[in-house]
């Protein structure tokens, strides 16, 4: 509270430090007034800081110093399959990676903690909606597009809100980070190809609160769709933290062909299967994508017990591929 009155009691309690000393302040949204010290302290004193937050929102929207050119924008996403010893791939789809909610037996108290943490801290406190009730009601039909091509006003009118109010809330959970927006690939020419977004929570674990999906088990139809949101997690994770140029993207056509990632400019085609064994049926989205980009690496991810190519795509077994990828075989 009191450096909220004086942001300069910054600069006064780190007096002593020394160039090359480390600051960590959390939660920096929360009084961006601190910028204008931390950027002094960085010129004059060279100490290091890191500054964690969870939304930049606040800060462009008041205007803050965001230390242009003295700052490197970095994203920790929940934990990823290669930093859990004896990973559980169905305890992952059903619990989530944030790391509280993986380790229990039933994390089903906590994923409801989180959302209203979530609506009080960072949507009311932060004045990101005016109307709290209409977001929380987007938040569920949000949950029931998970995954899916987003066509805002299909949203709004289940919402009974503006198309344009939609998009600014997908926004909102953009910049908050509690989700992603991914968009379609359109560089294949032989194929019209679909330009709306994905949408998808930064966490399954969310989604399935949301959509109240319990005991999600392999032959199930709820699986497929939380095992594909796990991988395309995943795939978001290793790019994030590998600094990687390239993007992720989908495909989808107007004529129905779809390929659920496109890494950079159809460099690799990924296709995420719930099955136990892949057929020639199941590999028509990726044949048709690799008519226009034949040298793609084109990938099935499923639940085959050993890895085989058909066709020229490879089947790879979902804790293979996920290995593979975090040991940079794959992107």
């Amino acid at each position: 509270m009191f450096i909220l009155r004086r942001p300069s009691l910054l600069s006064e309690e780190l007096e002593s430090m020394k160039e090359g000393d480390l600051v960590i302040i959390d939660e920096i949204q929360k009084v961006p007034q601190l910028l204008d010290e931390i950027h002094s302290l960085i010129h004059k004193k060279k100490i290091r800081f890191i500054l964690s937050g969870s939304s930049p929102r606040k800060l462009i929207r008041c205007g803050a110093n965001l230390l242009g050119g003295r700052a490197l924008k970095k994203a920790l996403f929940p934990l990823v399959s290669a930093e859990i010893p004896d990973f559980d791939l169905i305890r992952a789809v059903n619990n989530g990676m944030i790391p509280r909610h993986y380790m229990i037996q039933n994390p089903w108290n906590r994923f409801r903690a989180y959302i209203g943490v979530y609506l009080n801290e960072e949507i009311r406190e932060e004045a990101l909606s005016r109307n709290l009730k209409s977001f929380s009601r987007f938040l569920e039909v949000a949950a029931m597009s998970n995954g899916e091509m987003i066509v805002y006003k299909n949203i709004a009118q289940d919402c009974g809100i503006d198309h344009r109010t939609v998009k600014e809330y997908f926004e909102i959970l953009n910049d908050t980070l509690i989700g992603y927006l991914i968009p379609g690939f359109t560089a294949t020419v032989k194929r019209r190809a679909i330009q709306a977004p994905r949408f998808y929570f930064f966490d399954v674990g969310i989604a399935n609160y949301l959509l109240n999906r319990r005991n999600i088990h392999p032959g199930t139809g709820i699986f497929g769709h939380a095992l594909e949101h796990l991988i395309i997690q995943e795939l978001i994770a290793y790019l994030g933290y590998t600094e990687s140029s390239e993007k992720i993207t989908y495909w989808r056509t107007s004529s129905g062909y779809e390929v659920d990632a496109i890494i950079g400019n159809g460099r690799i085609a990924i296709e995420i299967k719930a099955i136990d064994e892949v057929k020639s049926r199941h590999l028509k989205g990726l044949k048709a994508f690799s008519e226009d980009f034949l040298n793609s690496r084109c990938i099935v991810v499923s639940l085959d017990q050993y890895a085989r190519v058909m066709n020229g795509v490879e089947i790879i077994p979902v804790a293979r591929f996920l290995k593979a990828l975090w040991n940079a075989e794959i992107i």
